[in-house]
């Protein structure tokens, strides 16, 4: 009982800042301890010599002239300082660790995963216990990685400062390595000219505005080339000429035609350059917003991360570079008013989104190929934790899984979606796991980033750390579709805002174009995907203002996906109106009115309904069952359970219909047996999946063994220009949107088709 009262005798003697810091950490501040012992003498720690800043005069600055506006905007910072400084006493937070709320995510939709699959079909009907892929739904009932991966444990108070390499990495106090003191700055390099160029007030505003001058042009094999200029005196895009080979940084010169270098263990020769990553990279040197179309996750994948990677590592040395080598000349400077305006408001530059973790274990495995110098090996830290967290474990995955190969190709390695890692890179040596503040590269999944930045309202959301990007890449936005796309645009929607807090930047070394809020000028996006689809474009029209404007690939294939259906199948194309691309009204009565009646009979059984979006499919599936009719459904939410009795209820003709929802054929690629009669409520996102789902057919016709006729019957209207050339080809969708008659019939499976 004397312990017990004496205990709380103690908490009660306690002040209000201490019972604070008590309940948030668990113990008291040292400072509070009592110390019995002989105190310790006071040791006196010598400060490497920082870079001088220049001090204004206090004398001068306060009897004559009228503050600047720069003047204005450090004296606010510094009295906000102040104002939070009690605040900041008793938190006793580390300004350069990444914040994150230990409950976020929690009300975030989890994103599909594709994680693991089911090995044989026969074997899945049978209720075999085969691991499957992870789904949204899946991905929201898991413990959230953040848990198990490190990323709170960071942000706590001592947990993850990598106090060995900080000095290292840390671009105010170091000077310019000794083969870099002689290096003088290419007047030429368009990273110097993009960064001094000062723009108006009249520019930005155009900018604003949305003036851009359309020009197109072709290229060898980038294709057709559709280019913006927002002003005039930046002119568009030429030929190849216009655009060389960017100057290539010191540092990358022994290695960066190691750029196909292979990552596997299998090994193989190293290729040249290719052509296309040339057009890439004098594209990217433009600083101009790209966007990739033609990314496939067989051909193209590996040579488009290979040329953004070495643009990245381009850009972030030549940035670091200028730093230290002013970091010098103001050490030696005697010229108070000499400026060196070399630095945004915050350390992160580039920040680079792909959907799974495997997307950054190979960018990264990118990096060390290109820095790491002959005959040494790249100083990495943590990179054993890396390996363990964004690898592979083996025997995750069924070894008789059989999926086509592009499935393969985007569901290789760990495909866990939910992920943040940032990288410093110095003096060819890379650190991972740095903090935000303290990096120059972040590498995250949409999701990763959600959890940090939440929404308004959340007490520990951080977003400061994205204020000044220079650079920024979305890579297989194709498949952030088939995640959650929300999360991307509140991703984007964070992008180049005015920091909350100066976290200790030194405002005289910050470019103006900074302080006026203008970075998202300076910001060049590059954006690659696998198809064209107006949600993609969308980010660069509403989410992206480069004052050198865009480049856009437009190459569209004159054989559509139709032709590679085996099944002798009568394609019915039917176009109804609709008055907008969002306007799903349309369709749905269309479909209601329309098409739904000619299949109610109970002879036309067996029909396959396939919707590419999940709200279509939601409303489709409210509809029937008010209507009570016999179907079953089966999305990227169904379970296990759910989906073996909707197959086999549908193929013994139980359920007249089937609902099928596009992401779960993206992330299961099952084969639907017992399919008599398709209706596509919508086209595909992948023009290959059309073909897939039509060759479902044969899987009926090879077990019933009897013949049966097959119908299919597709929607569109004329905002679905880009994935009606995809499926039909090019011509023969400029027929179908231009002509009076809104039915056109295709018939594979014979020699000619018409």
């Amino acid at each position: 009982m004397g312990k017990r009262r004496r205990g709380k005798q103690e908490v009660t003697n306690l002040t209000k800042k201490q019972k604070k810091h008590l309940k948030e950490f668990g113990e008291q501040h040292p400072f509070h301890d009592n110390v019995v012992d002989r105190p310790e003498k006071t040791e006196i720690v010598r400060l490497p010599n920082r870079p001088q800043r220049r001090e204004p005069d206090s004398e001068e600055d306060s009897d004559g002239e009228q503050q600047s506006a720069y003047q204005k905007l450090l004296s606010t910072m510094i009295q906000g300082a102040d104002d939070n400084s009690e605040d900041e006493e008793s938190e006793d937070e580390d300004d350069g660790e990444e914040v994150v709320d230990e409950n976020d995510g929690e009300e975030v939709e989890g994103e599909s995963g594709g994680e693991e699959e089911e090995e044989e079909e026969e074997e899945e009907e049978e209720g075999d216990d085969a691991e499957e892929g992870e789904t949204p739904d899946d991905s929201q009932d898991r413990e959230h990685p953040e848990k198990t991966n490190g990323d709170i444990e960071e942000n706590k108070e001592g947990e993850f400062t990598d106090k060995q390499n900080e000095a290292a990495f840390c671009l105010e106090t170091n000077l310019p390595a000794e083969e870099e003191e002689n290096m003088g700055e290419q007047e030429q390099d368009m990273f110097v000219k993009h960064q001094e160029i000062e723009l108006s007030e009249e520019e930005v505003g155009r900018i604003s505005q949305g003036s851009k001058i359309k020009t197109q042009v072709k290229w060898p094999k980038l294709g057709v080339l559709q280019c913006v200029c927002p002003l005039e005196r930046f002119k568009a895009v030429g030929q190849p000429s216009s655009a060389p080979l960017p100057p290539i940084h010191k540092t990358l010169e022994a290695n960066w035609h190691l750029l196909n270098q292979p990552f596997g263990p299998e090994g193989g020769a190293v290729t040249e350059v290719t052509e296309l990553q040339k057009e890439l990279l004098g594209l990217m040197g433009t600083y101009r917003d790209v966007y990739f179309t033609n990314r496939s996750p067989l051909r193209e994948a590996k040579e488009v991360r290979s040329a953004y990677c070495l643009h990245v590592l381009n850009h972030v040395l030549k940035a670091n570079t200028r730093v230290l080598r002013n970091n010098a000349k103001l050490k030696e400077t005697k010229d108070v008013n000499e400026d060196f305006r070399d630095q945004g408001l915050t350390r992160p530059k580039v920040l680079i989104l792909v959907p799974f973790r495997d997307g950054a274990l190979r960018v990264v495995q990118t990096f060390i190929t290109l820095l790491e110098p002959k005959g040494k090996k790249m100083d990495a830290s943590n990179k054993k934790r890396f390996k363990e967290e964004f690898g592979e474990e083996s025997g995750e995955r069924p070894s008789n899984l059989h999926r086509p190969d592009d499935y393969h190709a985007i569901f290789s390695g760990n495909v866990d979606d939910h992920f943040r890692i940032g990288v410093s890179i110095m003096k060819r040596s890379m650190r991972l796991y740095s903090p935000f503040y303290s990096s120059d590269i972040i590498i995250a999944s949409p999701l990763g980033l959600r959890t940090v930045l939440g929404v308004d309202g959340d007490k520990n959301r951080d977003f400061d750390f994205l204020s000044s990007i220079e650079l920024l890449i979305v890579d297989q936005a194709d498949v952030f579709l088939m995640q959650n796309w929300e999360h991307l645009l509140h991703v984007l929607k964070h992008l180049n805002l005015q920091p909350l807090d100066s976290h200790g930047v030194d405002f005289s070394r910050v470019r103006m174009w900074n302080l006026n809020n203008w970075a998202a000028h300076y910001r060049q996006t590059l954006v690659f995907s696998a198809i064209q689809e107006p949600q993609i474009t969308n980010i660069l029209t509403k989410h992206c203002h480069n004052y050198r404007g865009q480049v856009c690939s437009k190459t569209i294939p004159k054989v559509g996906s139709i032709c590679q259906v085996l099944v002798q199948l009568p394609h019915v194309f039917q176009m109804f109106h609709s008055d907008s691309f969002m306007d799903q009204d349309a369709r749905f009565q269309f479909f209601v009115d329309k098409i739904l009646p000619q299949y109610r009979d109970s002879v036309m059984s067996h029909t396959f309904i396939y919707v590419p979006s999940y709200f279509d499919f939601v409303r489709l599936r409210n509809y029937l069952k008010k209507e009570d009719v016999s179907f079953a459904s089966i999305s990227e939410y169904s379970q296990r359970s759910e989906v073996s009795r909707a197959r086999h209820y549908f193929q013994t003709g139980e359920k007249q219909f089937i609902l099928f929802s596009e992401r779960f054929h993206f992330y299961k690629r099952y084969t639907i047996k017992g399919i008599h009669n398709l209706i596509f409520y919508g086209l595909p996102a992948y023009p290959h999946f059309y073909t897939e789902v039509c060759n479902m057919l044969q899987a009926g016709v090879r077990e019933g063994g009897g013949s049966v006729s097959f119908t299919c019957t597709a929607l569109y209207s004329r905002y679905d220009t880009h994935r009606l050339a995809a499926i039909a080809g090019a011509d023969r969708a400029a027929q179908m949107l231009q002509s009076k008659k809104p039915v056109h019939l295709f018939i594979t499976g014979e020699e000619k088709n018409t």
